[in-house]
Formats: C-alpha cells, structure tokens, sequence
C-alpha cells in the first residue's frame, strides 16, 4: 500500500489521544488504480474512526466528489502533471471540519466525534508513507509517489505543491520552515523548496522506488 496525504492532527503525550482527519491518494494491496481517500480517529486509531464511509463520522454534501472514486486522469513521468486541490478546515462558529476537493466543498467531520480537535489542531503534516510488510525477508518494493527520488525534480519525482495552513485568523499562509521526517533515506527521501516565486508557494518533492540495492531492508 502507497500513500501520500495531508495529516491534520492534535496529539498529547499519551498516543492513545491522538486525533486525526487525513485525506489524500492511496493505491492499496491489489488495487493498482488511484484513489481518493479520507480517514479519521480520535484514539491513535484503537478503536474509533476508519477508512471513507467504513463507519459513521465523514458527512458528504456535495456529489462532486465520491470518496473512495478513481483519480482520473494522474501524473505521466517526464510529462503532464496531474494536480489536486485538497484542504481541510475548521468552521470557527460550529467547529466542523470540512474537507474541499478541487475547490469544492465535499463534506465535514462534526466536532462531536473528536476529543482534542475542538479548537483547531497543534500538528499538521504532508507526505507519503507506505506499508512495509518485508515479502521474502527483504524491505517492500512498493513505491512511494512516482517511485522516483527527490532529487530528479519537477515531472519526474512527486510533489506537493502550495502547502499551506490557517492561521489564528483564518488567514492562508506558506508552510515555511518545513521540517522533514524521513525513516528510510535509502528507499524514499524528501526534499523541500522554500523558493515560491514559481508560483508553486511552499512545495516539496518526496518519494522513492523501494526495495533495491541500496536499499536492501
């Protein structure tokens, strides 16, 4: 499975208080195709929360949308670039969170089904993850975004693009000062451009082949 999303959470120290609402692409076990997805918990994912519509939570408004659909068309290597407009924020009167696909209002998670995101969130996160189970005792060679590093850059290697957050009065901003998190550098890496007089605002490439011989486990 190969991920790539927007995290926007509120957390403790304790994990088990971990609330998210995440939204963004995945390409599951089995399932080459790309697809639209969202998910949330309120408990670091015990026992609240799932995947689309798996249980109750996300209220959808809007058709425009189907979560869970096929993206169509994507991104060809060293070619045309597909682009997605996903955001989530907060309604400051009912504290609802609404997810925004494409500049359309798709639908909200009620404040009620949270315990720590009733006054916005103290962490928000982009990137990609995937799931590495080890098959034949060796890392996963799922790719993470184009399968491509970094480092090959714009059209080659996955990106976000105009990252941005609200702040305190509901005000968009460029994500500066990004920090990185990245557990295998030799199978997927990142790479942040500070640099938005592009017209890309705050961007970053991210990504990776995975299993190879640098990256071996």
């Amino acid at each position: 499975m190969s991920i790539s999303q927007i995290w926007v959470a509120s957390s403790s120290d304790n994990y088990d208080e971990l609330n998210t609402i995440e939204a963004g692409w995945v390409i599951g076990t089995g399932d080459p195709r790309t697809r639209f997805f969202i998910y949330w918990t309120s408990d670091g994912y015990r026992s609240t929360g799932c995947k689309n519509f798996d249980c109750p939570g996300f209220v959808q408004v809007s058709r425009m949308a189907a979560i869970g659909s096929v993206l169509e068309p994507i991104s060809n290597y060293d070619g045309k670039q597909i682009f997605i407009n996903v955001t989530i924020d907060q309604h400051k009167e009912s504290g609802e969170w609404w997810l925004t696909f494409q500049n359309e209002a798709i639908g909200y998670w009620p404040n009620s089904i949270f315990t720590r995101l009733g006054n916005g969130a103290n962490s928000l996160c982009w990137g990609g993850e995937i799931v590495n189970d080890e098959p034949n005792g060796h890392h996963s060679e799922t790719q993470m975004g184009s399968g491509h590093f970094p480092d090959e850059g714009y059209t080659k290697s996955s990106c976000f693009t105009n990252v941005m957050y609200k702040d305190d009065s509901k005000t968009f901003k460029d994500a500066d000062n990004l920090t990185t998190y990245v557990t295998k550098p030799l199978c997927y890496d990142i790479k942040v451009v500070n640099d938005n007089t592009a017209g890309q605002g705050t961007h970053f490439f991210y990504g990776g082949p995975g299993y190879s011989d640098q990256c071996p486990n």
